[in-house]
């Protein structure tokens, strides 16, 4: 696919090359929660079901977000965005790129995860349309609460 341009940020394909910069960005913003090298090969692997980009601007990457495609229904894999990139539009910018990928797919719903604690990402989400159909008690380390949102891509509105 042909890599897409918002300033200041242009979104293009993970490549094998780019996994070992990606997993330390994955240990720095995730700790021991974070994908290691050999997740991310097993990612890319899963290609076409599987689909990772990479958002750069001009100090490098500022983010990445991933989908897996599995029939009507697409999964959000990550979303991320590096500390210096935060509050620029780039989390949104990845999500409706991920929505846009999820429909050609020929996905009716993206679902996602999110931590309960993790308010940014979650007005992220409710600004976007995403509603709760699931809560996970107790999933992530610490005793936080899992999320499960949906996004239904049937509508014209949706994101």
């Amino acid at each position: 696919m042909t890599p897409v341009t918002c300033a200041p940020f242009a979104l293009r394909e993970v490549r094998w090359q780019d996994l070992a910069e990606l997993a330390g960005h994955e240990s720095d913003l995730f700790g021991s929660e974070a994908w290691s090298v050999q997740s991310w090969w097993g990612e890319l692997a899963g290609r076409p079901r599987r689909e990772y980009l990479l958002a750069e601007d001009a100090a490098g990457i500022a983010g990445y977000a991933g989908l897996d495609h599995a029939g009507d229904v697409s999964d959000v894999m990550t979303i991320a965005t590096l500390p210096r990139a935060r509050r620029a539009g780039l989390g949104r910018q990845l999500l409706d790129e991920l929505v846009i990928r999820a429909r050609s797919a020929g996905a009716q719903r993206l679902l996602l995860e999110v931590r309960q604690d993790n308010t940014a990402a979650r007005g992220l989400y409710e600004a976007r349309g995403f509603t709760l159909l699931q809560t996970r008690r107790g999933y992530y380390p610490g005793g936080v609460d899992a999320l499960v949102l949906a996004l239904d891509l049937t509508t014209k509105d949706a994101a």
